[in-house]
């Protein structure tokens, strides 16, 4: 039997840490038409999903129990408890040679903070190997439907530095502004000087942008270090302004826009 990717622990899908002791949980319906597949095999297909939003994590597809396929069910081997969802029971997934181990998980008993979770189902995004929205691939995870990107023209002045080597300088950058993460600076190729970057054999799939095409690492005395761009080469229809420009990691390089220089930012990518 293929093993499918380990699934993540619940707390590996956090995003940003919670401030505060407030830790609130809600369900809200979404009119999308959702399926995650195994294999070749829809394990759960509804038009009647929920979406589960909780501080400082992603948005989790919560499947109606009838719509899913619980005849590929088997016992899990983990438990999890919440104090505001209560003990979570897990299932592992196997259909057509393929098994997904602890990759279902329900609340049978849910707390006062999950109470609508009675008579659901989520599953761990990278346990499956495919999701849809209506007849659309999704990638990374959920898309919050609270969560936007604007991509903009700019004449600003822009540049990117490392060990005081310039790497990339340009006064037309479109600038793309994406919920709760720092403004990204996304530069034409003419202006970037690639004969200072390296190639680096890595690909990430974004819920938003989609599926990089190319990441750099920067090169300084014939060193490699890690890498601090990417591009997209077809971006998803929402972000195809983006397409073919390069982007530098904000907190891994030195920018400067209009000649004032940027701190690094505090993110996960830092």
């Amino acid at each position: 039997m293929k093993a499918a990717p380990s699934p993540p622990l619940l707390e590996d899908i956090q995003l940003w840490p919670v401030l505060g002791a407030d830790h609130r949980v809600r369900l809200e319906p979404t009119g999308k038409r959702v399926r995650a597949f195994l294999g070749a095999t829809a394990v759960a297909d509804s038009t009647r999903v929920m979406m589960m939003f909780e501080a400082g994590r992603l948005p989790v597809y919560y499947f109606p129990v009838d719509d899913v396929r619980t005849d590929l069910f088997k016992a899990g081997s983990r438990s999890d408890w919440s104090p505001q969802k209560g003990q979570a029971t897990y299932w592992s997934v196997a259909v057509d040679g393929f098994e997904a181990p602890d990759a279902a998980w329900r609340y049978l008993d849910p707390g006062r903070g999950g109470s609508q979770l009675t008579g659901y189902v989520a599953f761990h995004w990278r346990a499956m190997s495919a999701w849809y929205e209506e007849d659309e691939e999704v990638f990374g995870h959920a898309r919050d439907p609270y969560h936007r990107i604007d991509v903009l023209d700019s004449t600003r002045h822009v540049r990117v530095a490392l060990g005081g080597q310039t790497l990339a300088e340009t006064d037309r950058p479109r600038l793309l502004f994406e919920t709760s993460l720092p403004t990204r600076y996304y530069i034409p190729r003419l202006d970037v000087r690639l004969d200072l970057l390296r190639h680096a054999e890595r690909k990430t799939s974004c819920a938003y942008k989609g599926t990089t095409s190319d990441y750099w690492a920067a090169v300084a005395d014939d060193a490699s270090l890690k890498e601090v761009a990417w591009s997209y080469r077809s971006p998803s229809a929402e972000c195809a302004r983006i397409a073919n420009l390069v982007c530098f990691f904000n907190e891994r390089v030195d920018l400067y826009v209009d000649g004032s220089p940027l701190a690094r930012p505090q993110t996960p990518w830092a």
